[in-house]
């Protein structure tokens, strides 16, 4: 895992570099980022997330915290951006969730907490002030000119949702790890070719995609796919199927209650997505989360679900146009 976080640094370092990115701004960027991108791979390592949260005490979930802290002072700091209002809303970002966490400490998997977590770490990454002409991701990662404000953001609050639910919560089957079993390359292309065999004549029929490939861009196919893997699929499948669904299906006490469940809340999540209210983006969405929450039901991994997740994105990308 470790050589893993190296290779892709580097590639995004040389990127950077290429693009013509330095200086001490760059330099406090690229810690920030390497740091966080560590963490999030690291507790992906196999059996890691289970090992940690059996060696260390629930305090290690605040000493997690304290270090997201440090990073990104030092995000804000060496990028001239630090103001105390960014310093306490990322304090805020980080330590709320772990409180919440913490306060739920001894309940079973399913407590009112869990949930709030989960809603406050969405809201977070995708937030509802989109509606409004407003960012935070923005305001609180500002260089270089807001293009990494998404997945610095992204990385910060998997790593809270790993300090919460992993080393606090200590939550079971979210299926970090990033591992193969068993026939799964099956379940993932069976459920990659089933869903698009309904999403591409369904998409098309509502006006929603159009076949339109981007056959220009196709040299940047490989750097695309891994950006869409680790910063927008691993993510979305770990906090809703190895987080909501887990946790919706042990509330509920039925698999299928907390399948369905999550998929549905996957859609409308969504909803904001190409302009509010987005009806077509929701329909498409929840079908999805239905083939991501069943391959993560076959798999018990959220790694195989994200792919089939981020080979859905990656395809939309290159050969579909939203109309």
């Amino acid at each position: 895992m470790l050589g893993l976080w190296a290779l892709l640094t580097l590639i995004g370092v040389l990127y950077a570099v290429w693009l013509g990115y330095g200086g001490h701004a760059f330099a406090a960027t690229l810690t920030a980022f390497a740091f966080l991108f560590l963490l999030m791979l690291l507790f992906a390592a196999r059996g890691a997330e289970t090992s940690l949260a059996a060696r260390f005490s629930a305090g290690s979930g605040y000493l997690l915290g304290a270090a997201l802290l440090l990073v990104y002072l030092i995000y804000a700091l060496g990028t001239n951006s630090f103001s105390f209002g960014r310093a306490a809303t990322a304090a805020s970002l980080i330590f709320i969730p772990l409180a919440i966490a913490a306060s739920a400490e001894r309940k079973p998997a399913g407590a009112w907490q869990d949930f709030v977590i989960i809603v406050g770490i969405w809201v977070a990454v995708k937030p509802l002030p989109q509606l409004w002409g407003f960012s935070m991701s923005h305001w609180l990662w500002p260089f270089p000119g807001g293009q990494l404000a998404y997945p610095l953001t992204v990385l910060l609050c998997v790593n809270v949702a790993l300090g919460a639910f992993v080393l606090l919560r200590r939550t079971d089957g979210i299926g970090y790890s990033i591992g193969w079993g068993r026939n799964w390359s099956f379940f993932i292309v069976a459920s990659f070719l089933a869903f698009a065999c309904i999403a591409i004549p369904l998409g098309t029929g509502m006006h929603f995609i159009q076949w339109e490939p981007r056959w220009r861009e196709w040299e940047s196919l490989p750097l695309t796919a891994l950006a869409i893997l680790f910063f927008t699929a691993w993510p979305e499948e770990f906090l809703f199927r190895g987080l909501l669904q887990n946790l919706l299906s042990r509330a509920s006490k039925s698999e299928i209650a907390g399948w369905w469940t999550a998929s549905v809340l996957f859609g409308f999540s969504h909803i904001t997505n190409l302009g509010f209210p987005n009806w077509r983006y929701v329909a498409l969405a929840t079908i999805a989360g239905i083939f991501y929450g069943w391959t993560w039901r076959r798999t018990g991994s959220i790694f195989a679900s994200a792919i089939v997740h981020g080979a859905v994105d990656t395809t939309w990308h290159f050969l579909f146009r939203t109309q």
